[in-house]
This record gives C-alpha cells, structure tokens and sequence, in this order.
C-alpha cells in the first residue's frame, strides 16, 4: 500500500516507550496517533511531552478506539499475554515489548488469538533489525571462521532500584526474563535452532527472582552456547557476543543495545598472523527499522521475519533455564 501509514498507540507509559516513539517518528509507514495510561493526568501529560495528539484514561478505551490500527505494549512483563490478547480480540495489530510473556503457554494463547483474530503479534527484538546482526549472520553462512562450535552471549548491568518493577515476580521479574531473553535469542539465531537441554545456575534476590543466571544451551548440530546474565554486574549496560569456529572467531561488542554510529564486528582467523579484521557495519534505527518492518507487514499483509511461533521456541528456553536453575537439573526443551 503505497504511502499509506499505520497509526499506532503505546499502552501505557514505561520509559522503554521512548526508543520505540523516536522509531515511529523516523518511519516513512508509521504515524503515533495516542497513548493509553490508568492515571488520566499522567496520560495527559506524557502526550503533551510528546507531542502525541490523543491521549486514553484507560487500556480498554484505547482499544475500543477507532482511532489506532495497532499497539506496543510495553508494559512488565506479566501483562504482555494479558493485553496482547485484548488487543488482538480489539483487532488492534500488536508490537509486544520483549519478553512475549512469562511462560510458553502464554505465547501459545498469543498465538491463537493472532489466528483467530486474523491479526499479527511480533515480540520487539529489536536487535535482530539492526544491519550489524544481518552482517553476523552473513559471516556466519559463509562458514568465514569453519563451522561453528561455540556461542558466548553476555547482557549485564546493576539494577540499582529496588522498586523496579524487575524485583517483583508477580510482574515477571528476574534477570532471565530481562536481558537473559536476548543471550537465549542471539544463540538459537545463530546456531539456526533451538537447543534440545540446558543446565543453569543462578543466584536469587530476597523478593525470589534471578537476580544472576549463568546458563549452557546444547544444540542438536553439536553447537554449545554459554550465556550469562545480571542484574548486579557493572554501573552500566555490558554485552557481548562471541562466535567460536573450527576456523576463527567473531566478536561483537554491542549486539543489543546499539546506537546509531556506525559499529564494527572483529573476525579473527586462526590460521591468519595478520590483525584481525574489522568489519564496518553502517548506524541505524534498529527501532525504526524494526517498526517499518512490522508496519510494512501489516500495511501490505506479508510475513513477519519474527514470528510468534519463533517467540515460542525462545520462550521454552527460558522456562528450561529456570526450571534448571532452581532444580539443579539439566533439563530437556
């Protein structure tokens, strides 16, 4: 649909919102028409903020509205299933924030209220829009370092607020669910499959949530992936990617939270006494990127590059982990 644009509205007011509005406001297919929040005044006063033109004094009202053809949901993570599935049930499109849900039997009610609703729900894996990780995933192909045999995956930051709402297991806290999600996804995309067993250990805040989980994902093609996760590690955000090969290595410093400078990924080849090589990969929007694909998909009714389906295999993992985390087990996917 050539210059038409989706109108979108954000349920809710989290300051993860912001990242995924500057992406909206970039896009050539996208428009914010509104914001939904419980407390009227503060709805009010976000918009005014924003410059976003309607404002909702409840979820509800928004999606009875006319006035949006899809949502973002970036609400804690207890409630992506919850409003996902009314938004669906409204016919409203849904971008959810990352993770899905809590459990993978929450995306697979997800899951049915997409088909039956005849709606599409994409989980907001940003990264995966980014050209850097399009770049890893060439390289990769191309078998530049051999065949792969090992995948390192890091997401770590201190959580210095001990009200966030990351705290709290009723809201689907912990580290796992968190930055945890991303390590899980990066793997399985790179290894091009889900693992078949994990083993995980973890350390648990006082409130019963993996505040630390060190995690190891084996995979049907003889590919292990270690990742790692915290919230009690640095005073800022610290990420890695790693991609071990019969041939070589690729390093990635920021394979999730990336800017829009360009960035650069290391290939280091084993037989190869020369420097490693640095592979120049151009700044982008992933957010923008990210919604141009979800509102070109809607707009011209085409496929999703992420499905739910592929939310689902992620989420398995998760639950794996956590489950081996607290029994001490390795576990089966």
């Amino acid at each position: 649909m050539q210059g038409a644009r989706l109108r979108w509205g954000v349920l809710g007011t989290a300051r993860i919102a912001d990242a995924v509005i500057k992406g909206l406001r970039g896009s050539d297919n996208s428009e914010l028409v509104a914001v939904a929040s419980r407390d009227i005044e503060k709805g009010r006063s976000w918009a005014y903020a924003r410059g976003i033109p309607h404002y909702f004094g409840s979820y509800d009202e928004m999606l009875d509205s006319e006035l949006v053809d899809a949502v973002y949901v970036p609400l804690p993570n207890a409630l992506h299933k919850e409003w996902s599935i009314k938004a669906a049930d409204h016919h409203k499109h849904v971008l959810c924030e990352k993770p899905a849900a809590t459990c993978a039997q929450d995306v697979e009610e997800m899951i049915a209220a997409s088909r039956r609703n005849e709606v599409k729900i994409m989980e907001a894996f940003m990264y995966r829009f980014h050209p850097q990780i399009e770049r890893v995933r060439q390289l990769v192909e191309k078998q530049i370092i051999g065949e792969i045999r090992i995948i390192r995956a890091t997401f770590d930051f201190y959580l210095k607020r001990p009200g966030d709402v990351r705290w709290n297991p009723k809201l689907g806290g912990g580290a796992v669910l968190d930055v945890g999600s991303y390590c899980v996804n990066v793997a399985c995309l790179v290894a091009g499959m889900p693992p078949h067993s994990v083993t995980a250990s973890a350390l648990w805040a006082p409130t019963g949530v993996d505040m630390s989980l060190a995690g190891t994902l084996e995979f049907p093609n003889g590919v292990l992936g270690a990742i790692d996760c915290s919230f009690q590690v640095g005073t800022s955000k610290q990420q890695w990617l790693e991609i071990s090969g019969t041939e070589g290595l690729i390093r990635v410093a920021q394979p999730f939270s990336i800017d829009e400078k360009d960035t650069t990924i290391i290939v280091d080849k084993a037989d190869d006494a020369s420097a490693p090589e640095s592979v120049s990969v151009p700044g982008a929007n992933q957010y923008q990127l990210m919604v141009e694909h979800f509102a070109g998909a809607v707009l011209n009714n085409t496929e999703l590059s992420y499905t739910l389906e592929d939310s689902l295999a992620n989420m398995r993992v998760l639950d794996a982990l956590i489950t081996s985390a607290r029994t001490g087990r390795r576990v089966t996917v």
